[in-house]
């Protein structure tokens, strides 16, 4: 018999000639909540200073979030949590985009656009017909992902739930 040559693929933690892992999307489980609260903080910090909803919504994303009818995205690379971002309801039909991060390591990547397309269909899937965020202008590569995904400006200056807001952007979906 033949003996065929092993696939020239590169090593992963999976063994020598396994092929890659392919990114994959997690909702919100317990144990993936310490990570939400990193990757989060990782960036608030860098920018801004952490406030009191920050620490909330951090800290309790099951109670905050997903017992409250949104839900919490991870992008998992193996075990390693790449980026996730929050969908929480606000009135019928109206979700917020919040708490959006990447691994600093792992940007320029598209990730950042795969949790866009996620997040969108996932709240399509509800029927919703408009999806809000709040964000900072000095984010610029966030503003730029926004307005890519189809997201409009709607306001310019101080944002309602946190004092770094400074843009408040919409995305309206069609019925």
């Amino acid at each position: 018999m033949k003996s065929r040559p092993a696939p020239s693929c590169a090593p992963t933690t999976g063994g020598p000639y396994l092929p890659p892992m392919p990114i994959r999307v997690e909702t919100f489980r317990d144990d993936l909540g310490p990570h939400f609260e990193k990757l989060n903080l990782e960036w608030i910090e860098r920018h801004f200073r952490v406030e009191d909803r920050d620490r909330e919504v951090l800290a309790k994303p099951r109670s905050e979030v997903v017992d409250r009818g949104g839900e919490v995205f991870f992008l998992l690379d193996g075990d390693e949590v790449l980026g996730t971002c929050a969908m929480i309801p606000h009135e019928e039909g109206v979700y917020e985009l919040s708490k959006m991060a990447v691994d600093p390591a792992s940007r320029g990547r598209g990730l950042g656009d795969r949790l866009m397309d996620v997040a969108i269909a996932w709240a399509r899937g509800r029927g919703a017909r408009r999806i809000f965020l709040e964000s900072n202008t000095v984010l610029v590569p966030a503003i730029e992902l926004y307005r890519k995904h189809g997201f409009r400006t709607t306001r310019l200056g101080p944002g309602d739930e946190y004092e770094r807001s400074n843009i408040e952007m919409t995305l309206d979906l069609p019925a």
